[in-house]
């Protein structure tokens, strides 16, 4: 139990970094950031394998792209954290001329980076290439992506699902931050998302679920997710959260 314990210490001085980065500047998503705090520690303080010395190539590493790329404090926390960079660089969060603007961007070399991820629906087509790329190269790890489900309105989403279950994208681990939110209103209200579950199946993939604020659960399932992979199936965890969370 004392690496939970640790992971859940780490999560909540994430959430602190969340809370002062978004109060500091005035501006900024501290909603689905902290919903997500528990998800995204877990998996780079205990899931992936990683190498701080940051490649863009990440060869013999696992890879997370982050396609809801508005909560952007909590990946940017979680990687100073984690030693990708400086943690008080946090300190310049959305000031003009930061390398941490309000999505990620890869123009300024932030250490973490990948991808830009400002525009909304494009996060599971760059793992998908990705998780390709780790097959053609021989590269056992895995790919990882964050997507929310507000986010899963957009078009290209389920073109890259579609393509993932066709082509058997089995290195492939995708979770939605199921909160049911988006910037209007409810995802019920804006547009109904149906059943996620039987959608993904229909598309060819195994489906987990999991609640996103309880350590324990994600590391599990994530772990479950892992041992589920690499036999002919992308897999998604629909992970319940809690905006604001903690």
């Amino acid at each position: 139990m004392p690496e939970i314990l640790e992971l859940k210490r780490t999560a909540t001085q994430v959430r602190r970094d969340i809370v002062r980065m978004v109060h500091q500047c005035k501006s900024g998503h501290p909603g689905g950031s902290l919903g997500c705090a528990d998800f995204l520690t877990a998996l780079y303080f205990e899931i992936m394998k990683l190498d701080t010395n940051f490649k863009m190539d990440g060869i013999g590493e696992d890879l997370f792209f982050l396609s809801n790329g508005h909560i952007s404090p909590v990946f940017y926390s979680v990687l100073a954290r984690r030693g990708y960079f400086d943690i008080k660089e946090l300190g310049t969060f959305r000031h003009l001329n930061s390398r941490l603007q309000g999505h990620p961007t890869t123009h300024e070399g932030l250490p973490g980076i990948r991808v830009a991820s400002g525009s909304l629906g494009q996060g599971i087509s760059v793992a998908v290439g990705a998780a390709l790329a780790k097959k053609m190269n021989a590269d056992e790890r895995w790919v990882f992506a964050l997507t929310g489900d507000g986010e899963l309105q957009e078009g290209q989403n389920w073109e890259a699902i579609l393509y993932a279950g066709a082509k058997k994208v089995d290195n492939l681990i995708v979770a939605v931050d199921w909160n049911d939110c988006q910037i209007d209103g409810t995802t019920q209200e804006v547009c109904d998302l149906g059943d996620l579950e039987a959608k993904f199946k229909a598309f060819g993939w195994e489906v987990l679920k999991m609640n996103g604020n309880v350590v324990d659960d994600v590391l599990f399932t994530i772990t479950e997710a892992q041992l589920k992979s690499k036999k002919g199936k992308p897999i998604v965890i629909l992970m319940k959260t809690q905006m604001g969370f903690g």
